[in-house]
């Protein structure tokens, strides 16, 4: 291994992101958390697209229509963010 790369940690995360990214990340899931208690996403999983089969023994959830616009909001943050 050559000389000029021992000790160089490449893509490594600073103490001060990593700290802002857990904040963010919390204060995100306070928000979310008040939203689900309000009942202000109570149309989340209700859209149309979203797939329910439910009989006397099985009920199966497939959120298709709510997991492409997590999807969507999630990309929409991530390239705000890495302006």
């Amino acid at each position: 291994m050559p000389s000029d790369r021992v000790g160089r940690h490449h893509g490594s995360v600073s103490a001060d992101s990593l700290g802002r990214a857990l904040i963010v990340a919390g204060v995100a899931a306070i928000v979310i958390g008040l939203l689900v208690r309000t009942g202000a996403l109570a149309w989340f999983g209700n859209l149309p697209g979203d797939i329910r089969i439910e009989s006397e023994r099985t009920r199966v959830f497939i959120p298709v229509t709510s997991m492409l616009l997590v999807s969507v909001v999630l990309s929409l943050l991530v390239s705000l963010f890495r302006r």
